[in-house]
């Protein structure tokens, strides 16, 4: 058995560690652990796993998600000419700080479209209800609805439309950062070209956060007014935009290649699979 793409992490691993035996004699069946990164290697080791080679997180070597033309097409004709941001995979907690966050911004820029994508599209209605109760105009994508002029924060509460918003947007904030939940996955958002903004809770993608960060591909804003500044600098300034785009697309790169590592580390398993049926058959 051989345990692929692992991952073990920063809330997993004190818990596992309580149950030592029991990880202990799970872990120790398989032959080898192909880890996405050094930490998820080590706390695997830790745990008793006899054989552990980094392979590196085979998430990064995906596609980017793709994008209904038509439909892209529809919602860059409505909304042409305004500044858009994005808040992806947002968590509760994190639509309140967008809302103020907006209000901020559109006192700079009074056309910005805040563009928010809940992790889960049933909390659409009630984040909805929210930005009206603070005053300002919400449009429900669920309800077959597109950003009009008067539209403040348009609420994306679909499934599988990412692709399609991050095409849209030139500034993605990544959600689940902002508050504990670990941060979700940027690779996607770096992949389509977009300036990546986070909180300071991405421990569920540390090494690839840790990364963009030292790259400049990324930004953190670790508190309501920094993310009202780094959001409001990549607004007004083109040319830094473009300057993250490149160092993030030059670290999607540098950690790829984990579809070819992970298969180099199989190849031995896959030969003596075909040598016993070739034994089989004859």
């Amino acid at each position: 058995m051989v345990l692929i793409n692992g991952r073990m992490s920063q809330r997993s691993f004190p818990r596992w560690r309580r149950v030592s035996g029991t990880i202990s004699a799970l872990l120790g069946r398989f032959d080898v652990c192909l880890a996405q990164s050094r930490t998820d290697a080590e706390r695997f080791t830790a745990l008793g796993c006899r054989d552990v080679v980094v392979t590196g997180n085979l998430k990064l070597d995906v596609p980017a998600p793709p994008a209904d033309p038509v439909k892209l097409e529809r919602l860059t004709s409505v909304t042409r000419g305004r500044p858009i941001v994005v808040a992806a995979s947002t968590h509760p907690g994190e639509e309140e700080i967008l809302i103020e966050t907006h209000k901020t911004l559109a006192g700079i820029f009074p056309s910005l479209l805040t563009v928010v994508v809940p992790r889960h599209p049933d909390r659409g209605l009630s984040i909805a209800r929210m930005i009206a109760a603070a005053g300002l105009k919400p449009s429900l994508r669920s309800r077959e609805q597109l950003p009009v002029a008067a539209t403040d924060i348009y609420v994306a509460d679909t499934m599988g439309e990412l692709g399609l918003f991050y095409r849209l947007a030139p500034i993605v904030f990544m959600g689940g950062s902002l508050v504990a939940h670990g941060g979700q996955n940027p690779i996607e958002a770096a992949k389509l070209g977009a300036s990546i903004v986070h909180g300071p809770h991405v421990f569920n993608f540390s090494d690839v956060y840790e990364a963009l960060d030292g790259a400049v591909g990324a930004r953190l804003a670790d508190t309501e007014a920094a993310l009202v500044k780094q959001l409001g600098q990549l607004l007004a300034d083109p040319t830094a935009r473009e300057h993250m785009n490149a160092a993030s697309a030059r670290v999607v790169e540098q950690l790829g290649g984990a579809l070819d590592r992970t298969l180099a580390a199989l190849e031995p398993y896959l030969l003596q699979l075909r040598l016993e049926m070739g034994t089989a058959n004859a």
